[in-house]
């Protein structure tokens, strides 16, 4: 596969605590997303899985010996494997997994199971202690279940809970583990010891979130660091079996936030998201002191320190793709991702962020427009998933390919988008998906108003959650959108609850109150399907086969009643998990989409098709 067709998974690389030129990463391979070893010290990068659907999860034990690395289907569903850091050139990818449950590669290393006997679950977390000691979790519909493998392999079941549950982290002595569920709840984090048994909880509330994030990495007694929601402000917390919870709520913010700490367990790496772009902080909880870090104006997608105290992060704007940055500058593994030389350029388009008027306060917009004479032009609306993720100042090829047909694309922060702080970003006031939809009904009232996009050609494009919100407002709003794309959305929200995982289950009874059982009328009042009649539109619909977030047969049912209805639709369906990590995959799905935007959205020029349009840029 050329240059040009490659993935990047934005996540880290995994460096050993003690062996620091030790290094994994996920990486592409012949366009997917494969574990990578980097050897920093000889410069040697060698892939180790080579599986059909890619790889994206990987750990690695502090000393650097052992490599993790999860064998999942499409689904999620599967079983962690180890095998040897590689030292030497022979090192070759893993091929497929025997019925034995081993594999060997080219040069006789083996990948075995990690855990033998345990049955496959899905991933839910894995923390190391300093001795190697491992803590891994692993979800089922029952709940979350913590297993422990100590440094000689000895393999024992630490503790299960019921219900949706997650590892966070494995305190260097490995004798305190942390677990988080939902951040509100009364047991949003719970500590517990080598037995198992829980030595202390932070419970959260509704007007006091909680998330758990990590144990310090220096020595001394447990600290374990949160993040608090409180009084529509977010800043850090520390947690010790001795003190209790330690709120530093002297280093606060107004829109939300992560972090993690500094080798030396004093100073936090702090990553705020605000208003479409990233801002990082350095703060000392000791003496009180934070600073703002420099970085280029843009996005972080994923940011750390690592053990020399070098920060790490993952860079990009709207004109650049997704890149791995050193504050120290040290040479960093290619991850893949799109060519920086095959993107657009400053010349190509104009962006501009706007703050419109909306139903619950003003709206902000980033709208990309090609460079050119014209003052208005069809509009794609491209919204983003979540609900609470959020548009950003970040790379996106679709906006690059989008603009190139000589369409405006608007991408909304609607209510329910994270880095506008908490009132904004917990907003459902009008209902769930209702409220987001009356937003991208006031933006797209603006923008006409103003002269900027025409009111006869606008349509939407959404994946997962934003597919959901297409396939709602093209029935609430029918007059108001000339197209629709939903690639893995929702179509019956009731009915997607049931085949759903745990883990989306339980973010839907935060969302709507309860259960589809408990209250009945609430889903049915977000669920596009209550609207399918008014539906007049042309819909493109995309489902995966073993996607457990968004299931296909709500939107397969979805398409056939469009079909009774004689509504124009194409209904693709693929052999994927909810996110897909096969370049060509996404390279197919593009052509198509773009095809059918050209037989039923006149919005797209006609000069060059647009499978040459798409073949021509990078997609991510």
């Amino acid at each position: 596969m050329s240059r040009e067709y490659r993935l990047f998974y934005p996540a880290l690389p995994v460096v050993a605590e003690h062996a620091p030129h030790r290094v994994v990463y996920v990486g592409d391979a012949d366009g997917r997303c494969q574990i990578l070893a980097w050897d920093r010290r000889t410069d040697t990068v060698t892939q180790l899985t080579d599986r059909a659907t890619g790889t994206i999860r990987a750990a690695l034990d502090p000393d650097g010996e052992t490599v993790w690395w999860f064998d999942d289907d499409l689904a999620g569903v599967g079983v962690w494997r180890t095998r040897d850091f590689p030292t030497g050139t022979t090192d070759q990818a893993e091929p497929p997994a025997s019925a034995t449950g081993g594999s060997a590669s080219a040069s006789g290393s083996v990948s075995a199971p990690a855990l033998p006997g345990v049955p496959p679950a899905r991933h839910a977390g894995i923390a190391m202690a300093d001795d190697g000691t491992a803590l891994v979790g692993l979800a089922d519909d029952d709940g979350l279940t913590l297993h422990r493998r100590d440094p000689h392999g000895r393999i024992t079941e630490l503790t299960r809970t019921a219900g949706y549950a997650y590892l966070v982290d494995l305190d260097p002595t490995g004798e305190l583990a942390a677990v988080g569920t939902d951040p509100a709840d009364a047991d949003a984090v719970t500590v517990v010891g080598r037995d198992g048994a829980s030595v202390g909880v932070v419970p959260g509330r509704p007007d006091r979130r909680v998330w758990a994030l990590g144990f310090a990495p220096s020595g001394g007694e447990p600290r374990l660091l949160l993040v608090l929601e409180q009084d529509d402000r977010y800043f850090p917390a520390t947690w010790t079996r001795a003190d209790g919870l330690q709120p530093h709520s002297w280093c606060w913010f107004d829109t939300e936030i992560t972090a993690s700490w500094y080798p030396d367990g004093r100073r936090i790496l702090i990553r705020q998201d605000r208003h479409a772009h990233t801002i990082l902080h350095e703060a000392d909880l000791t003496v009180r002191a934070s600073a703002v870090l420099p970085n280029p104006p843009g996005s972080v997608l994923d940011a750390a320190v690592w053990p020399d105290g070098d920060v790490v992060y993952i860079w990009t704007d709207s004109l650049t793709p997704p890149q791995l940055r050193s504050g120290r500058d040290v040479r960093l593994p290619d991850s893949g991702g799109p060519d920086p030389a095959a993107s657009a350029t400053v010349d190509d388009y104009q962006r501009q962020e706007l703050w419109v008027p909306g139903p619950g306060g003003p709206i902000h917009v980033l709208l990309t427009t090609p460079n050119d004479d014209r003052r208005t032009r069809p509009a794609v609306f491209l919204v983003h998933g979540g609900p609470s993720q959020h548009a950003r100042d970040a790379y996106d090829p679709l906006v690059e390919i989008l603009t190139s047909t000589g369409c405006a694309v608007v991408r909304v922060n609607y209510r329910g988008s994270s880095g506008y702080g908490s009132a904004w970003r917990n907003d459902f006031s009008s209902g769930v998906g209702l409220t987001q939809v009356a937003d991208l009904a006031a933006v797209r009232e603006h923008l006409v108003t103003e002269g900027l996009i025409e009111a006869g050609r606008v349509a939407l494009w959404g994946t997962s959650w934003g597919g959901y919100l297409t396939l709602l407002a093209l029935g609430v709003q029918p007059q108001l959108w000339r197209l629709g794309v939903a690639i893995s959305p929702i179509a019956d929200y009731a009915a997607a609850f049931h085949a759903a995982s745990p883990a989306v289950q339980a973010l839907d009874v935060m969302l709507f109150g309860g259960t589809p059982d408990q209250v009945p009328e609430t889903y049915a009042r977000s669920s596009p399907a209550s609207y399918v009649d008014q539906v007049t539109a042309p819909v493109l619909l995309a489902v995966s086969s073993d996607d457990v977030r968004c299931p296909p047969a709500p939107v397969e049912r979805y398409a056939g009643l469009l079909a009774a209805r004689r509504v124009p639709h194409q209904l693709v369906r693929r052999r994927a998990g909810h996110d897909d990590f096969d370049a060509r995959s996404h390279l197919s799905l593009m052509q198509t989409v773009l095809l059918f935007m050209q037989r039923h959205f006149d919005g797209v020029q006609e000069e060059g098709t647009a499978v040459a349009l798409a073949m021509a840029r990078p997609v991510a």
